[in-house]
Order: C-alpha cells, then structure tokens, then sequence
C-alpha cells in the first residue's frame, strides 16, 4: 500500500503495480492505477483554492485536527497490506509516518525520507530492497543517473541563467530539497532557497531585488492548469519580479521524491537554453 505519490510512482517503475492493493487521494500517476482503493483524504476540500486559501486551510486543519489528512483505518485495515509506503518529510504534502504508525500495528512500515536526488536514488532501491525488486531497482537507478549525467555534460558550457524558483505564491516560498539541485545540474544560478533543507517564505520586497533573468512558477503539488491559474492570479507581483516567467507542473515533475525528477531535470536544462526577452 502506498500512502504516497511518489512511492506509488516508484513501484509501478519497478513493474509492480499488481501488488500494489491501495493508494493515497492524491496518487494520480501512472493512470491505470487510479482504480485502486484510495486510503486517505483531505480533511478540507483544496479543489480550485488559490494557494493563500490552501494555506489559510491548512493552517486551520493542523489547528484544529493535528493533520491535514484523514486516513481510513477500517479500510486500510481490511485490505491487510504487507507494506505500506510512507514519509516523514512534510506533513502538508502527504500522510505523515507517525500518522501511520499511530493507526497500524504489526504491518511493515517503510518509510521514505528524501531530501536531495542522491536520497531519491536511494529511496528507489529502499522500494526495491523491501518488495524483492532488487534490479528493478538498480537499472531504474542507472537509467536516471545516465540521463542526469547526459543533462549535466550538455549545459556545462552554457551561460547559467540567474534564476528565481517560486514553490508557493501566497506567501511566497523558494525552493529546498532536491529542487535547487535540479536547477543548478539544468544550468541554472538559483538565486534563493537552499538543497537538502525545507523551503522557507520570503517577502515580495525581497524577491525582486534579486533581478532574475528567469522566473520558475512552480507551487508544489500544483499541476500545469493549476499553475496556470495561479500565475494569473498573482500577476501583478510577477510581473514585478522582471524575467522570463516559466510555468511548470510541479506537481508531476518537481514536487514529487520518485523517478520523474529526471524529467523534470530534463525539462529545466531546456526552458534554461530558451533565449529571455530583450
């Protein structure tokens, strides 16, 4: 059982989806899994909030409950899972481990922590270790790092563009984890936020003293549309940040500890080499 979306995202790279006997509310991806039952929800509706009202909800969900998620005990309980997949790194994107650990006894609990691209590799082969997909787990590893490597070699005689990476709107967030490892190995000068650490919340102000020449607009858990929408909201102080603006689904490619980071590598090193407006 997976409780979370990029663990999902892991087993079904590993080719086991069969065994895979139940997910989280937000596990989205790959699409044929969609049908599985779905174990946890969110103790407020976030459908079309903007990402002040998703933060203003949040907030009063941990106020109020200890948690943003509900977790469905009987349900859980009844499917009788071996393994569950969970983490232990932000209890706002997922269901937390203590969360789990509080409601389960006596099923393996495997918890996936990653806070940078080399812990994500490791996550993967943690998957692998745990499910008896050992090699799976070692060629999904290698294919990743060959096409980091190929990423790396092809910008390393670029220009590095100087780059503002935005993970929340309101307020605004820059990013942590492996997101600022993504945007220097694409090529990219991040000019706020910080890898292996959490993101953290700075001012407008402060933001547009920077003078990126780059603008990445990626709230986390966000999907393109989303993002979209989003932008459009905060136009105004957007504009006000200068450079080019680049929408991302983070939601898919950047929010996610599993294997589509690569992609979203991938997809960085080529919105990087697009030219900026004059």
């Amino acid at each position: 059982m997976s409780l979370l979306p990029s663990a999902t995202e892991i087993v079904c790279a590993l080719g086991l989806e069969d065994r895979l006997v139940g997910i989280s509310h937000s596990c989205d991806y790959p699409e044929r899994i969609a049908n599985r039952p779905r174990l946890t929800r969110p103790r407020a509706s976030l459908e079309g909030l903007s990402s002040g009202e998703i933060d203003t909800a949040v907030r009063a969900a941990l106020r109020d409950y200890g948690s943003v998620y509900e977790i469905d005990i009987d349900g859980l309980k009844a499917l009788e899972p071996d393994l569950i997949l969970t983490q232990g790194i932000c209890d706002v994107c997922a269901v937390p481990e203590s969360q789990v650990i509080a409601s389960i006894v006596g099923t393996q609990i495997l918890t996936l922590d990653a806070h940078d691209l080399a812990a994500i590799l490791s996550s993967i082969r943690d998957v692998g270790c745990a499910t008896g997909a050992v090699q799976e787990a070692e060629d999904c590893v290698a294919d990743m790092e060959r096409r980091i490597g190929a990423v790396r070699a092809k910008v390393a005689s670029r220009p590095r563009p100087r780059v503002l990476a935005l993970e929340w709107l309101d307020p605004p967030y820059v990013p942590g984890h492996w997101v600022p490892e993504l945007i220097a190995a694409a090529g990219g000068d991040l000019l706020a936020g910080i890898a292996r650490r959490p993101s953290y919340r700075m001012d407008w102000a402060d933001l547009r003293a920077f003078e990126p020449d780059v603008v990445l607009i990626m709230p986390c858990g966000f999907d393109l549309e989303e993002t979209r929408q989003e932008a459009k909201r905060y136009h105004e102080p957007l504009r006000m940040l200068g450079g080019r603006q680049e929408i991302l689904d983070a939601s898919s490619y950047f929010s996610r500890s599993g294997p589509r980071v690569v992609d979203g590598l991938e997809i960085l090193a080529e919105a990087f080499a697009a030219p900026s407006p004059p």
